[in-house]
């Protein structure tokens, strides 16, 4: 029998050769990151901190190399086997169910942290795991990207286009799961599964809209289709084209985040209250009390539609425009729940010139995290606390809540 070669980390290895590495820990895509012996980093896909692998490299430069494990020599304690069997098909929907959901929970964290140290300048932020009680980690979600291959629909594998055929979810809700079994896409490459728990409505949209099949006659397949959902005691309508959150959990656990980080209104002074990125309303509808004037910023046509049905009976000016492009005015708090890109300089320009007391910033990317909070402070606020929220269980992604405070005592740049 003839064994494989496997190099020590000290020799530079080429594509497909494998190599030992030490994971010392995991990073924000989800990948172990060890150091091979000249001094290069390298990012393996299925390594957890601690362990001892051997890894088939699959690229490299002179600065870093990428591995898969092939092999696992030390393994962590809290390894386990992977709950999904579509994981050893290669499905990159869930890349991280290699480990279990404590664990999970603290590479978050981890990496939350070390994300607001290293790209936002902070000593010792405080960060801590949400306060909102279990959430689910299996049959929850209740929105799906789904791509088409052959005879149905499935999730693309991890950095491919390639796709793995699925006819069930973990992580998806039973009404979803449903949907998957039977769905076609003809001519589509790519679809949105929806529900609304509340109301029982699915959703099925794709472009063109005849291109999907395989579906009963409830199923709404037009892009003007819209289900409901209830939130904090408060019935959402949420369009085809808006986002919403993983699911109802996912959205009560943000409320209750964001209403913390808030803090209690009595502290905030006078003056309306910002919701940017409003969305459909979520936050504008449940963490703000009534008798305040709330101006809610959102570009998206579809979800201001939907946050001026949702808002109707509040006090709440809704405006249809990017952040950063709206004229700033006075107000005593601000929300702000960006895409994955963050606020930007543009936008941390002018949510600042609010010259409010309390911004709390939704984040969705730790790196952005870490980039924004380096600009908020350097604008006079202080970061008092990050809350890290696991909407996403068995994958890479987080949610992170935190408080910024602004500072008078601060030089601001």
């Amino acid at each position: 029998m003839t064994k494989r070669p496997i190099r020590k980390s000290g020799s530079r290895p080429l594509p497909n050769f494998e190599v030992q590495v030490r994971i010392e820990k995991v990073v924000a895509e989800g990948d172990g990151f060890g150091h091979l012996q000249d001094g290069r980093v390298i990012f393996v896909e299925g390594g957890l901190p601690g362990e001892l692998v051997v890894a088939k490299v699959v690229k490299q430069s002179k600065d870093y190399a990428r591995a898969v494990v092939s092999e696992v020599l030390e393994s962590s304690e809290q390894r386990v086997e992977p709950p999904c069997e579509y994981v050893a098909r290669g499905c990159g929907g869930c890349d991280l169910q290699h480990a279990s959901v404590t664990l999970q929970r603290q590479i978050k964290v981890d990496i939350v942290t070390e994300s607001l140290v290293r790209l936002g300048k902070i000593e010792n932020p405080q960060v801590r795991l949400f306060e909102s009680g279990e959430l689910p980690v299996v049959a929850a979600r209740t929105t799906l990207r789904v791509a088409a291959t052959d005879g149905g629909v499935g999730f693309r594998k991890r950095q491919s286009h390639d796709v793995v055929r699925v006819t069930h979810c973990l992580v998806a809700h039973p009404s979803l799961n449903e949907l998957l079994s039977d769905i076609r896409l003809d001519g589509a490459e790519e679809a949105v599964l929806r529900i609304g728990v509340a109301s029982g409505e699915r959703m099925v949209w794709a472009e063109p809209q005849d291109s999907v099949s395989g579906i009963t006659a409830d199923i709404l397949t037009s892009r003007n289709s819209s289900v409901h959902e209830v939130i904090d005691q408060h019935e959402f309508v949420v369009s085809a084209e808006s986002f919403f959150q993983s699911s109802p959990q996912a959205a009560q656990a943000l409320v209750d985040a964001t209403k913390r980080a808030l803090g209690e209104s009595s502290t905030w002074g006078a003056g309306a209250v910002v919701d940017a990125y409003c969305g459909v309303g979520l936050f504008a509808a449940t963490v703000f009390p009534r008798d305040r004037h709330v101006i809610a910023i959102e570009a998206n046509p579809s979800a201001c539609a939907d946050a001026r049905i949702n808002l109707a009976e509040r006090d709440v000016e809704v405006v249809q425009s990017p952040v950063e492009e709206w004229t700033p005015q006075s107000a005593a708090v601000v929300v702000a729940d960006p895409a994955r890109d963050g606020l930007r300089a543009g936008g941390v320009d002018v949510l600042t010139a609010t010259n409010a007391q309390v911004i709390v910033l939704i984040s969705c990317d730790p790196a952005s995290l870490g980039r924004d909070a380096r600009l908020l402070i350097a604008k006079g606020y202080r970061l008092e606390y990050s809350e890290v929220l696991d909407l996403f269980p068995h994958t890479h992604h987080v949610e992170v809540v935190s408080r910024f405070v602004r500072d008078e005592s601060m030089e601001v740049v």
